[in-house]
């Protein structure tokens, strides 16, 4: 069975919102790894002699909501895109108005949680720069990656990895705005069809009815 076109289009925004959740969550999660598990978003960076060590990270929690948030979206995608991929080739499976309500409701809490998954990446990450940059050894983050940190090989492209899970974080929360616009979209028609639906069988229940009167009185 063919999808529809405003259906096929939603699978190929979820395809690309499962890409951008799983590199924002691998993202964070190589970053933490870099600095011995500690979370570096809101972090606290000192000098020490002539290099850089993390003082203080941010409790865990925080990055492991952002990772797990970011990491469950692009799993539900990946589902979801494998479940009509099936129903497309084998069963002829059709979302009704239940369906799409409960999608649509999914896809509100997923941008809920992408927004405050890209907001925590942007003011953790600027929160970190700024204590790296108030040492006045570096003029950005950036360039504190060239910089050694205690211990060595701690922080390894720490702020071009947490750049490229905000991006993506970014990217992420618009492509979710627009499945939600096609499933609004999908809705309305559905609900628009409805009750077309619903005139069509008086009229057939009348036309039976005649018909089964007709046979009676015959007989």
């Amino acid at each position: 069975m063919a999808l529809p076109c405003l259906q096929r289009a939603e699978l190929t925004l979820f395809f690309a919102a499962f890409l951008c959740g799983a590199l924002a969550a691998a993202a964070l999660t190589r970053t933490q790894a870099s600095f011995s598990g500690s979370c570096p978003l809101y972090g606290v960076a000192h000098l020490n002699r002539s290099s850089f060590a993390l003082s203080r990270g941010s409790d865990l929690s925080l990055c492991y909501f952002v990772a797990g948030a970011s990491g469950l979206l692009a799993l539900y995608c990946l589902l979801l895109l494998l479940f009509w991929v099936y129903s497309s080739c084998i069963e002829d499976s059709q979302r009704g108005r239940t369906g799409l309500r409960i999608a649509l409701a999914i896809s509100a809490i997923a941008i809920f949680l992408v927004l405050v998954s890209a907001c925590v990446l942007r003011f953790g990450t600027h929160s970190l720069c700024n204590s790296i940059i108030s040492q006045n050894t570096t003029i950005s983050c950036y360039e504190a990656q060239k910089v050694p940190w205690t211990p060595p090989g701690t922080a390894l492209h720490f702020y071009s990895n947490l750049h490229n899970a905000e991006n993506s974080s970014w990217v992420n929360l618009v492509l979710w705005c627009v499945i939600l616009v096609l499933q609004v979209i999908q809705l309305k028609s559905e609900t628009a069809s409805y009750p077309s639906l619903q005139r069509g069988y008086p009229e057939w229940s009348s036309e039976t009815g005649l018909l089964v009167g007709s046979q009676l009185s015959q007989s």
